[in-house]
């Protein structure tokens, strides 16, 4: 039950004053809006409840379980159908196209984005060491099949900056460049083997994953994660274009620290550099820039973004076929583009092992981007991306690809900027923007021929601007949280040093390990409830809660497991402020020190009861079992002694008494040992979303240990799941029930508070020796 009416104006003095000024605000109050405000106060009556009262009452079952597998299994023409508009989602959404609506809009979204296409095409496949035609066939093939099965309605796939260096990668170290212009064409031709077979493999990986709803495996690579992989992928992509802005010859380094290398190289050859190639660079860059801070300054202004980069690939073209660059001032140009599609080519199965480790890091990488990208928009504009759907379309876009000698394909991010922006609504844009690149493939890719490498090698650059400008995540994560910086850092440095592979793979365990090491760090706390309410909060950091007088209230931030199970209990016995362990450890000394106190004690009765039977003429025959084992079980009274039927009443006699006093005996009070200021200790589970084994005996261990110095213990807030866990595990007993488990916080104290000292249903267990 909460307040009713507008409380706007009490919330908003709560928020501007703090929780320490309200009761002065309230004095303030008139008498009237003292009154409406104590309406608002919610008052509840119920009786305390542990877990047994609370599954009474609730009417508590476990939930059933769904055996999902079974209905996989079932076939009907309603599940042929749903799985069918599952697979291919465009026959759900093209039906319902709304051409007045969507379609100019989509049009002129699809051909902006394939004037970005175009040149990216290109500058991508040169990244990736390919020839530049094989940058327009990826960016045909994988469109149109991603316009079939995707979900997102705004994203553009095709060629990537990441993806591309990825490939790059794996392309120089398995087949490195030759410096003979002789097996130039050779090397090409392996490397557009290993790109397509990379890419099947890679298509392979995803349809497989998404096919076994393995879409959450992009859950481990975090944000921070992310960003630091694509901001050191994208300085792999700075340095790998510098040979084409130079005109530099370099030999080819892979694995760890082969950026470092080149970088040497690059440095060390930097006075062999082609002034004209220089220079041809330097002006496409600067026209690039210069037309996206205009794009930038009139975009209120203009309905689609000046396609700075098209311009420039047609203008630089003209120049070089104009001025002849090639012969008269050496630069480098793309070279003859052969019209037309090529044939379906069968993947090499003989370069999967060499592959393998490669392709499921390109798999992942891609699919995060994609994911990520398509998720944004989605909330944006108000519709559900499927995650496991998008991993089976990009899948097929970048297996169907391979097939067609494509190299491994994602998203872009500012081509997916442009077809939002550019009023793109469906996939349309993408189908429209791939029907204009095989246009350019079939009729006009041979007029690029001219195109120098070094504009491309600009356009690359200058599209590095948004992933370079991660390098203030820095600041703004240590600010925010040094834990994700440091994931960053390691990622970046990890890539940088070791490559794109072996980098991805030590920023996920770096990561996973860092959360771990996370949960065996919480954040443990004495709680301490705040004046007049049912509230606990930590006594350190609130200076209102007050400790309950005679409760021990302690809480964990995180769940309890093997990890840090040590460590709760650890942490729990000293914010009690009572060295339990030790405490326990004199007990037992002194406890054993009674025993052989009594067992000296009891010898030396039996002597004294031998001299006085002898002394009488009684045949005594006495067989004393004086082991320190047989005190301990109380079986002195079974040993072997046969005296006269006159003193055997006395014996029994003096062993009930001795037995009556053991009780008093063990208890720390008796024995002069310090009691703990508290009765009753109150663990809040509230944080615990499951529990092992080694939970489990680690809360058998806490009930054991301060039962032994006298302080009961009790459970609250734990989860229904939680609460079935611990049913399974066996931990409730006959010394430890539900009765001990309450359903919130103040349930428990309140009840503690009432029964002080232990009950028949919670007994102080007994030192065992």
């Amino acid at each position: 039950m909460g307040p009713t009416g507008a409380g706007w104006d009490w919330t908003y003095c709560t928020l501007i004053l703090g929780p320490g000024k309200i009761r002065d605000v309230q004095v303030q109050l008139s008498a009237t809006q003292a009154m409406e405000l104590h309406r608002r106060d919610y008052r509840m009556e119920r009786p305390l409840l542990n877990q047994e009262q609370l599954e009474e009452l609730g009417h508590w079952s476990s939930a059933p379980r769904t055996h999902q597998w079974r209905v996989w299994f079932q076939c009907s023409y309603a599940r042929v159908r749903a799985l069918l508009l599952q697979r291919l989602p465009v026959l759900v959404w093209l039906p319902r196209y709304p051409v007045r609506d969507w379609l100019l809009g989509d049009l002129l979204s699809g051909l902006s984005v394939a004037i970005m296409q175009l040149p990216q095409g290109l500058a991508y496949a040169l990244l990736a060491g390919l020839p530049p035609v094989f940058g327009l066939y990826s960016s045909f093939y994988p469109v149109f099949i991603y316009f079939l099965f995707g979900t997102s309605r705004h994203i553009s796939v095709g060629t990537f900056a990441i993806m591309s260096v990825m490939v790059g990668s794996v392309t120089e170290s398995l087949a490195p460049a030759s410096n003979s212009t002789v097996n130039e064409t050779s090397t090409d031709a392996a490397r557009v083997q290993l790109a397509s077979t990379l890419s099947v493999l890679v298509g392979l990986f995803q349809v497989g994953l998404g096919l076994v709803h393995f879409g959450f495996v992009v859950t481990y690579l975090s944000e921070p994660l992310v960003r630091g992989y694509t901001t050191a992928a994208s300085v792999q992509v700075f340095v790998s274009q510098l040979k084409y802005v130079f005109g530099l010859r370099l030999n080819s380094y892979s694995g760890p620290l082969s950026l470092i290398y080149t970088v040497l190289e690059v440095c060390w050859k930097l006075p062999q550099s082609v002034v004209g190639t220089v220079v041809t660079a330097l002006v496409a860059g600067v026209v690039l820039v210069m037309v996206k801070l205009l794009n930038d300054k009139l975009q209120p202004h203009l309905p689609v973004p000046i396609p700075g980069e098209l311009l420039t690939l047609i203008g630089a073209t003209g120049i070089s076929y104009g001025v002849d660059l090639q012969h008269r001032f050496g630069v480098d140009v793309v070279g003859d583009i052969p019209p037309g599609l090529v044939p379906p080519v069968a993947p090499s199965p003989q370069l999967f092992a060499k592959l393998v480790g490669n392709a499921f890091a390109i798999a992942v990488v891609g699919f995060a981007i994609a994911i990520s990208l398509g998720k944004i928009f989605a909330l944006r504009h108000g519709y559900r991306v499927d995650s496991n759907q998008e991993l089976v379309a990009l899948g097929l876009s970048n297996l169907v690809g391979g097939i067609f000698q494509c190299f491994p394909v994602s998203c872009s991010m500012s081509r997916s900027l442009v077809q939002e922006s550019t009023g793109g609504n469906t996939q349309v844009a993408g189908a429209v923007s791939s029907l204009f690149i095989l246009l350019v493939i079939v009729k006009l890719g041979e007029l690029f021929k001219e195109l120098p490498k070094a504009v491309l090698a600009a356009t690359i650059i200058v599209n590095l601007k948004g992933m370079l400008m991660q390098f203030t995540d820095i600041c703004s994560l240590w600010k925010a949280n040094r834990a994700d910086l440091l994931i960053w850092l390691v990622t970046f440095v990890a890539t940088i040093l070791l490559n794109l592979d072996l980098g991805l793979a030590v920023a996920i365990v770096f990561s996973l390990l860092l959360l771990v090491v996370r949960t065996q760090l919480p954040h443990y706390s004495v709680l301490g409830r705040l004046p007049d309410t049912d509230i606990y909060r930590d006594v350190a950091e609130y200076a209102e809660a007050r400790e309950v007088p005679g409760v021990k209230i302690f809480r964990s931030s995180t769940t309890m497991y093997f990890a840090n199970a040590e460590l709760y209990s650890d942490a729990l016995k000293q914010r009690c402020g009572v060295d339990v362990d030790h405490l326990i450890s004199r007990k037992k000394k002194l406890l054993r020190k009674q025993e052989k106190l009594k067992l000296k004690q009891l010898r030396k009765e039996k002597e004294l009861q031998k001299q006085a039977a002898s002394s009488k003429g009684t045949s005594v025959s006495i067989n004393v079992n004086t082991s320190l084992d047989d005190i301990k079980s109380n079986n002195v009274e079974d040993s072997k002694a046969k005296v006269s039927p006159g003193d055997e009443p006395q014996e029994t006699a003096a062993s009930g008494q001795e037995d009556a006093k053991a009780p008093h005996v063990s208890t720390l009070k008796a024995l002069g040992l310090p009691q703990p200021d508290f009765h009753s200790l109150v663990l809040d589970l509230s944080a615990l979303s499951f529990v092992d084994t080694v939970c489990l005996k680690s809360l058998k261990s806490i009930f054991r240990d301060f039962r032994e110095i006298e302080v009961e213990v009790y459970m609250a807030a734990c989860h229904s799941p939680v609460v079935a866990q611990l049913e399974a595990g066996h931990f409730f007993d006959a010394s430890i029930t539900k009765k001990h488990l309450f359903a919130s916080v103040h349930d428990a104290v309140s009840f503690a508070l009432q029964h002080p000292k232990s009950g028949p249903d919670s007994t102080v267990l007994a030192t065992r020796l």
